[in-house]
């Protein structure tokens, strides 16, 4: 099959198109068909090397963390898919990645795909949908009538995380750029801060729980707007323990867990209308399509999910 690879950690230039064996699958196994990933900025994080300490993989690594695609073969105990069902996934990737033409899931971690989902949309959805699931439902428990601050509205998680929120019955606030005003809106925002303009810091307070996908200074700005016994969870930093106990609010880092069962409330979500996938951009599966979506998301700047359509 063909997959794009890296050999050692660096830059764009490392990821290089290559034929590799088809994995095989044990009796627990799914082996899926992928029709479409999509980047994140784990991937290319990862491709530099600075999580090695944390996902201490063996080269070649084949990265991508979502994939919507058929099932083409089944394990003996597989119970609940078959040959030809249409899923998507966040693979456990502790063998291999997505940017590839097959790759081997856990049964428990794949859901079927609405008939009226795209492959484009269901590779969209898995990680950055999972994290905005499992940050707003698992960890900040948010609940109808909260307030609740979406950091960076626009991007991938952001944008899934305001239609959570927003089906849940949540005051919404988030930050975005200018141009991206009317997007976070239609997305379900209640109130949209331009970040280049305006300080948020300084106009929310009061909120029940925010989701920082930005690190660094937003990340210690936040405290400021949530009440005493709010939550505040970060998907790109650490926070401050002692800004934490100082604001009396539980603070917390992510880290994802994947879920085949809340992928499928995410699928119930898409089929009622209440979430999309907003997908920015799409390139080919190939050794330039992948170095192309890799610059891209290194900008910090790609409005909704970038996705790579591996089969047309």
């Amino acid at each position: 099959m063909r997959a794009i690879i890296i050999d050692s950690y660096g830059g764009i230039e490392q990821l290089k198109e290559r034929e590799v064996e088809t994995p095989t699958i044990n009796e627990n196994q799914v082996l899926v068909e992928v029709h479409a990933t999509s980047i994140n900025p784990i991937d290319w994080k990862l491709r530099e090397g600075y999580l090695k300490e944390m996902l201490p993989w063996e080269f070649p690594i084949i990265l991508g963390w979502d994939a919507a695609g058929v099932v083409a073969k089944i394990g003996t105990n597989v119970k609940h898919f078959k040959v030809g069902d249409r899923v998507f996934t966040r693979p456990a990737t502790t063998r291999q990645g997505t940017y590839a033409e097959f790759v081997p899931v856990e049964e428990q971690l794949l859901a079927h795909m609405p008939e009226s989902m795209t492959f484009e949309e269901g590779a969209a959805i898995p990680l950055a949908g999972l994290t905005a699931y499992q940050c707003l439902v698992d960890f900040a428990e948010v609940k109808k009538g909260d307030k609740v601050l979406i950091h960076a509205g626009a991007g991938g998680v952001g944008s899934m995380a305001i239609q959570i929120a927003n089906s849940i019955g949540a005051y919404v606030a988030t930050t975005a750029s200018d141009k991206n005003d009317e997007l976070v809106k239609s997305l379900g925002a209640n109130r949209v801060i331009n970040y280049s303009e305006e300080d948020f810091s300084e106009l929310l307070e009061n909120f029940d729980a925010v989701l920082d996908t930005m690190g660094g200074e937003v990340l210690d700005k936040s405290f400021k707007v949530l009440k005493k016994g709010g939550k505040l969870i970060s998907i790109a930093g650490q926070p401050s323990a002692e800004k934490a106990q100082e604001h009396e609010v539980k603070a917390s880092s992510f880290w994802l867990e994947p879920s085949g069962e809340q992928l499928h409330q995410l699928a119930n979500l898409f089929v009622s209308g209440e979430f999309k996938p907003a997908i920015g951009h799409v390139f080919d599966f190939s050794e330039q399509g992948l170095k192309d979506a890799h610059e891209l998301s290194e900008t910090h700047h790609a409005r909704g999910k970038i996705i790579i359509k591996v089969k047309s």
